[in-house]
């Protein structure tokens, strides 16, 4: 919900005579219970009147209310309309919300192309859900042609207000060459970023990129120790590889016991390469 916050004691007298700024503040006195008695409907009657002046914030939050049938029954139609007249005031929320209206068909035919458009805009002042709601369009090329490019520009977008998710897969786009120029040292650049947020996938990657010397200079030390982080996170990828070091002593002292432990770990989520070795233990 959008909130004012005003210090106006008589505020109710200011709403009455028509003030948009008034009725918003006083409808979510109501909504929250500050100073009146909590009453849905009644916020509902003071951001109709602000909304019906055309404040955005108040549009805004009367879009929720009839897509969350609070104070009012749910109606998505109504919903759409009020997000609508917000989102054409430029309310990035608002031009958020009606995207994913679009994208699911809510209130709305369903229509990816319009999706992407409101993402697109709100997006462009910043919304981070935004964001990466457009470069997952991008990516799966719902709405737009499938472009590489447009998905790392999404993702840097993303990545650079620190989002570990667009962080780990810019760093899987340089790493493969998709929509940038190779690049190992950049994919352990957005990896490492993601790998200290504690993202475990991330954190296996770095490990990889020690292992193999990719983008850094070969440190089976750090390896262990990235593998270490996203093993003990549950990543069975890094489980797995975390009982090769252990099985070959490279990076960390030879442990057989250790080993077997790690590729357990990973077999009992299903990974075959760890269940094929323990099998071959077993006919040792």
């Amino acid at each position: 919900m959008k909130r004012y916050i005003s210090s106006v004691t008589d505020i109710r007298k200011v709403a009455e005579q028509g003030n948009a700024d008034a009725q918003f503040n006083l409808g979510l006195m109501y909504f929250e219970g500050e100073g009146v008695s909590q009453d849905d409907a009644e916020a509902v009657n003071w951001w109709r009147k602000a909304a019906e002046q055309g404040l955005a914030a108040a549009q805004f939050n009367l879009g929720e209310m009839y897509k969350e049938g609070i104070g009012v029954p749910q109606n998505d139609a109504e919903a759409k309309k009020w997000y609508l007249n917000a989102a054409e005031q430029g309310d990035a929320d608002a031009q958020f919300n009606l995207g994913l209206m679009y994208n699911k068909g809510e209130g709305v035919p369903q229509d990816d192309a319009e999706a992407t458009n409101w993402h697109r805009k709100a997006a462009e002042q910043g919304h981070e859900m935004a964001k990466t709601k457009l470069y997952m369009m991008y990516r799966e090329g719902k709405g737009v042609p499938q472009d590489d490019a447009e998905v790392v520009k999404w993702h840097l977008y993303a990545a650079e207000q620190g989002i570990a998710t667009a962080q780990y897969n810019l760093g899987l786009m340089y790493n493969s060459g998709k929509g940038v120029s190779r690049d190992d040292a950049e994919a352990m650049n957005w990896w490492r970023k993601a790998a200290e947020q504690g993202l475990a996938k991330a954190q296996g990657a770095l490990g990889y990129m020690y292992q193999a010397g990719m983008g850094v200079p070969r440190d089976n030390a750090e390896a262990v120790n990235w593998y270490s982080k996203a093993a003990e996170q549950g990543n069975a990828n890094a489980q797995y590889n975390l009982g090769l070091m252990y099985n070959s002593g490279e990076g960390i002292p030879q442990n057989d016991a250790e080993a077997v432990n790690w590729w357990r770990k990973a077999a009992e989520q299903g990974l075959e390469a760890a269940k094929s070795l323990l099998d071959k233990m077993k006919d040792k």
